[in-house]
């Protein structure tokens, strides 16, 4: 049975976990290896460079509206192929546990999962996107 007195608080606590790791890998591509260097590593996977600047857009504005509540299930859903793209492009080859050299694809692969689990939540407690009244 949901607890519907602290299911709101989940969705939140899950919402903002979610956001906050997608600023912080963009964050990475932008502090740590910089868009020119992000680009330059998309393209030695075949990939256009300017993918990566939109991966990064991406990553910023969906970590952003997943903090805020703004459109959380449509958000979840939209960023489910970045982490598609990272276990295809990158992850995939390594296997399956992420501390296999190259990194594997279970850490992504679980992100995905909680991106789902935040679709079906929705928005949570605590968000900025104004409730819908029906009538």
């Amino acid at each position: 049975m949901i607890d519907t007195r602290t299911a709101p608080y989940a969705a939140l606590t899950l919402r903002v976990a979610l956001g906050i790791l997608f600023l912080a890998h963009a964050g990475l591509k932008i502090f740590v290896f910089g868009p020119s260097g992000t680009a330059g590593f998309f393209q030695s996977l075949g990939l256009p460079g300017a993918l990566a600047y939109l991966t990064i857009l991406v990553e910023t504005l969906g970590g952003i509206a997943l903090i805020a509540g703004i459109y959380t299930r449509i958000v979840a859903v939209a960023l489910i192929p970045v982490l598609l793209g990272a276990i295809f492009m990158v992850h995939g080859a390594a296997g399956f546990f992420f501390d296999n050299e190259g990194g594997g694809w279970e850490y992504p692969a679980f992100w995905i999962v909680a991106l789902i689990v935040q679709a079906l939540l929705g928005d949570g407690a605590h968000s900025l996107r104004p409730t819908r009244t029906t009538r």
